[in-house]
């Protein structure tokens, strides 16, 4: 029962991935889909752009500048940050084109200790909107809000002046019931912790006369405990993701600055097997009542050994391995430091999610204070993330004075 409420609970955000992940991993379950096999974890909100700018970029931000929302993207990223401290706050109303009373905040800061050194936290919460429980005659049990939410802790550290590792902690909370559902089905709150490293680096070039600069960000996130809603036979795991992307920036003038900008993401948790089913179309079980795999590896893995073994556990080889990865494309145009126009385009494979979805953006900086719009549009028009919009306000204090060079003590 726990297992059907979970699901049910979690619909509204699982379609935030795809318009049939859901039925398609129902399917994968029943044994009777051996071709669309979409990865779902625990608390995807977590893989959700929380901010304006990557979200009008295609969902992108491994290698773009740095900015106070940098630790869903990059946390190694805070310590190129050019000012003393600053802070963000994001929102997102999440597919309101069927829903009213879901949506998205993010708020996050950063302080630069000195140079080379930063330190960030953010919180992240996700409001599911009021959900009604009822029986299986029907009857109203009770009414609740489910909502999850993830706080971070971050250190980055500049390692040259070109180069810079991150890490961050993070702690996750996902209350799907409440008090809703009775004690008897063994319902709870679920919890995990997890961590984030990232590493960055920035390469100036001179081309034809024209400033420009190379960046290049990768980044491990989520990586931490399953995460359980009744007990420890019943885990799943978080969204633990790899994510590597490219950025060259180049100037037409002083006063116009363009951005090429690359992601790529995995998920690196593992791929639903192909079962074996009897003639009925159920799943065939061994004497210890486990299923029987006929394609791929067993997904009740370690966290560390899911992580490795993602890499190549698909059923059908090399070529659905492919299928996996996640790609987004951006361009970013800047007017004199002070307007940008952004678009973007991002590309999940058709048996993994298919999520395919344009970008939009605007932004504007003026002396600490800075806003950035998105807006999406899906390729598919029965999609439920059409037309969704995200805005962000951004401060920034106290440009650093940067030294000519980086000191070697360690104060």
């Amino acid at each position: 029962m726990i297992k059907y409420l979970r699901l049910c609970c979690g619909l509204i955000a699982l379609l935030s991935f795809s318009n049939s992940s859901f039925s398609q991993n129902t399917s994968i379950l029943a044994g009777q889909d051996t071709s669309r096999r979409v990865i779902t974890t625990a608390v995807p909100f977590l893989t959700i752009a929380p901010d304006a700018r990557g979200g009008g970029l295609g969902d992108i931000g491994a290698a773009t500048s740095p900015d106070a929302a940098s630790g869903h993207w990059n946390a190694a990223k805070f310590a190129f940050m050019e000012n003393d401290y600053g802070f963000s706050l994001s929102y997102t109303p999440w597919l309101g084109n069927i829903i009213n009373d879901m949506s998205i905040s993010y708020l996050s800061g950063y302080y630069k200790i000195n140079r080379e050194r930063a330190v960030a936290m953010s919180m992240r919460y996700f409001d599911l909107g009021e959900i009604t429980f009822t029986d299986i005659l029907g009857s109203n049990i009770g009414q609740f809000n489910p909502r999850e939410f993830a706080l971070d802790a971050t250190y980055a550290q500049m390692l040259s002046e070109k180069m810079s590792l991150g890490v961050s902690i993070r702690y996750i909370n996902s209350n799907l019931t409440g008090n809703a559902w009775n004690s008897t089905n063994n319902a709870q709150v679920g919890h995990s912790v997890a961590a984030d490293i990232a590493w960055y680096y920035k390469q100036d070039l001179l081309l034809s006369g024209n400033n420009s600069n190379i960046a290049v960000g990768v980044a491990i996130t989520n990586i931490g405990a399953k995460m359980t809603y009744s007990d420890d036979n019943n885990k799943e795991f978080i969204p633990t993701n790899f994510r590597a992307g490219l950025n060259f920036t180049t100037s037409v003038n002083p006063q116009n600055h363009f951005s090429f900008i690359f992601d790529f993401n995995k998920l690196m948790v593992p791929t639903p097997p192909v079962y074996e089913i009897d003639e009925d179309g159920a799943i065939v079980t061994d004497p210890n009542g486990n299923p029987v795999i006929k394609r791929g590896k067993d997904p009740n893995r370690s966290l560390i050994n899911a992580m490795f073994t993602s890499w190549y556990d698909a059923p059908d080889g090399f070529s659905e391995e492919m299928k996996e990865f996640m790609l987004a494309f951006g361009l970013e145009y800047w007017y004199n430091d002070l307007f940008s126009v952004r678009g973007g385009y991002y590309y999940e494979n058709e048996f993994k999610g298919n999520r395919k979805f344009f970008t939009l953006g605007l932004g504007f900086r003026y002396k600490i204070f800075g806003v950035d719009f998105a807006y999406l549009i899906p390729t598919d028009s029965n999609n439920p993330l059409a037309n969704t919009l995200r805005f962000s306000l951004l401060f920034n204090f106290d440009t650093y004075k940067q030294d000519d060079s980086i000191t070697d003590d360690n104060n």
